[in-house]
């Protein structure tokens, strides 16, 4: 009869441990889907389309500017 308190307790220990896993393991599942949401690139475009723009255009002339140069020699 002793052994059936210390086996309620262990029972319990383990659901509470098993509870904070499942805890643990949904905050890393919303934290990794807020961090895929932040580096998205398509959605990070779209709020910055005059910003992407001009990288790409900056991107653009560096290069024919250097592909022009290559010329000259």
């Amino acid at each position: 009869m002793s052994a059936n308190p210390q086996v309620h307790n262990l029972e319990l220990r383990a659901m509470e441990q098993r509870n904070e896993l499942h805890q643990s393991v949904t905050e890393l599942r919303q934290k990794v889907s807020d961090v895929r949401e932040k580096f998205d690139i398509k959605k990070n475009i779209e709020r910055h389309k005059l910003a992407a723009a001009l990288v790409a255009v900056a991107l653009i002339v560096l290069s024919g500017t250097l592909v022009g140069r290559s010329f000259d020699r």
